[in-house]
């Protein structure tokens, strides 16, 4: 097929559509790059790169997407998890359960059980921007949204994320955490969060953790930094999907035209914070668990 023909917008989406129904039809097999380009009729250089133009990732990053689906869907049907990694393509419990701690920072165990013996700490604090509903676990934060009278809304969220954990309110640990995140003067230390996501959304969020204070990036140069320049929708989306809020710092993310752009926390947040960035500074160091 001649560059020409590839060049064309709506060929590539036909392509892309094309390989992503024949990962679909053929995930618990568990195809090679070779064998999806074959069956679109392209050279693998081809796919791989309008693949990720279109799609935001790699064919072999959307497979192990539909492993994962497989798995979890898999796993709370009550089969075991030898036989959730069979269901899913995968060569052994060891293949799902490195592939499950990546994507959903959980085990296979602890995501069968709903998080059923884990004790997720929560409770509302204090910070500089309004009242925040902060949860967390032994790993590390997994939790931060600020309140707008929709605290009911914003808890039932939590606990849909980790249905079986037993939830306790520690209003004093909420606040001391929120102390260690806002300190009223520059201290160092150390933040662990608990991400969870697909591994495009992981891979946005982590490109936005090393951003420093105060940097400001658009779409088009944080999907630059997540290793995907065309995939700015797709980082749209990753943002959107952001559940800890300020730490994972999407309001630095502004549109081309250097607006501040939508905030799912509030656009008038999202300026405050900007600001409030750029008087002060922190050596807080924040990172995934």
């Amino acid at each position: 097929m001649d560059d020409a023909v590839l060049a064309q917008p709506a060929r590539q989406y036909a392509l892309v559509a094309q390989a992503i129904r024949y990962l679909r039809a053929h995930a618990q097999q568990q195809p090679t790059l070779a064998e999806v380009a074959a069956a679109v009729h392209l050279s693998e250089h081809h796919l791989q790169r309008i693949f990720a133009a279109w799609a935001g990732i790699s064919p072999k990053r959307f497979l192990q997407y539909l492993s994962k689906e497989h798995a979890l869907a898999a796993l709370r049907s009550e089969q075991g998890v030898l036989g959730a990694a069979q269901a899913s393509g995968l060569s052994g419990p060891g293949r799902l359960h490195d592939l499950l701690v990546s994507c959903e920072a959980m085990t296979p165990g602890e995501i069968k059980s709903g998080g059923a013996g884990l004790v997720l700490g929560w409770g509302q604090a204090e910070t500089p921007f309004g009242i925040a509903l902060v949860g967390w676990t032994p790993r590390g934060i997994c939790y931060l949204a600020f309140l707008d009278d929709d605290a009911a809304q914003r808890l039932q969220e939590l606990r849909r994320a980790w249905p079986a954990a037993e939830l306790r309110q520690e209003e004093a640990q909420a606040q001391r955490l929120m102390d260690q995140v806002f300190p009223t003067t520059p201290q160092p230390g150390r933040l662990h969060l608990l991400l969870r996501g697909t591994n495009f959304q992981l891979k946005v969020w982590e490109a936005l953790l090393r951003l420093p204070p105060g940097r400001r990036v658009s779409y088009t140069q944080l999907a630059a930094l997540a290793g995907r320049p065309r995939a700015q929708r797709a980082v749209g989306s990753a943002l959107a999907a952001n559940t800890i809020a300020y730490l994972i710092p999407c309001h630095r993310v502004i549109r081309e035209s250097g607006e501040s752009g939508h905030y799912r926390w509030g656009d008038e947040r999202k300026r405050v914070m900007l600001a409030w960035e750029a008087a002060t500074s922190t050596s807080m160091t924040v990172e995934p668990a």
